[in-house]
């Protein structure tokens, strides 16, 4: 499964066929129907460019997607959302992450062994206590559709934006962060459980919000351009 991980990082676009022959040249003794078996697990599907961690629901409220062609000038007018896997040396956790779009400065983050929706719930309310966005922009998955977590975001008076069915980079802020975070940080530390992953990812987005200047941001980090409207 971590071999499977690191494969589909690279190549968001490959299939159980082309994953299957990408470890058999690593040397891996492994057929197609096992990894099929394990990226369900996973909750991995090609041509996403992210694993399908957050399952639609058909009965959910349908909401449109309200970032195209919108100028994100200013810190806390989007926020944006996601759920990735974590790889542990025995099993894997789910990591959510809310994240200011016009700073990319990570404003809460919550890790859990399971897609239960309350990981999540946690991580908005966290949030929510220091500022507002907006507009809050997640995928169509169960737990960002969920009643009480779009009744949050409703109560907060926080208009709601959905990524469009198969739209690949509608949330790519938070795609490029869990690239930075599975290669600088997750595949490097290797963790055995969640408690020590939870301890070094807390270390990680220290670093990444506070320390790691960004390109995109004028070489500051996100803390900085977050709190001074990129005059920090």
């Amino acid at each position: 499964m971590n071999l499977i991980d690191e494969e589909f990082l690279k190549y968001p676009f490959f299939g159980r066929r082309r994953i299957c022959r990408r470890l058999r040249e690593q040397g891996e003794v492994v057929n197609e129907k096992r990894v099929r078996r394990l990226m369900r697990i996973m909750g991995l599907e090609a041509v996403y460019p992210k694993p399908r961690l957050s399952r639609p629901v058909k009965w959910s409220e349908k909401y449109p997607y309200l970032l195209r062609g919108l100028e994100i000038n200013r810190p806390d007018q989007v926020w944006a959302a996601d759920i990735t896997y974590i790889r542990l040396y025995k099993g894997f956790g789910y990591l959510v992450a809310i994240m200011d779009w016009f700073s990319r400065c990570v404003l809460s983050w919550r890790l859990s062994n399971s897609l239960d929706v309350g990981f999540c719930l946690e991580a908005l309310g966290i949030a929510l206590k220091s500022s507002r966005p907006e507009i809050f922009n997640t995928d169509q998955g169960s737990q960002f559709t969920s009643a009480d977590f779009l009744g949050l975001l409703k109560g907060a008076d926080i208009r709601i934006s959905l990524d469009g069915r198969g739209r690949a980079f509608d949330n790519i802020m938070v795609e490029r962060l869990w690239r930075s975070v599975k290669y600088e940080n997750v595949y490097l530390q290797d963790y055995s459980n969640l408690r020590e992953a939870e301890n070094g990812l807390g270390a990680y987005f220290k670093f990444y919000n506070e320390v790691r200047p960004h390109q995109s941001l004028d070489y500051k980090t996100p803390l900085s351009w977050y709190q001074g409207f990129g005059q920090a």
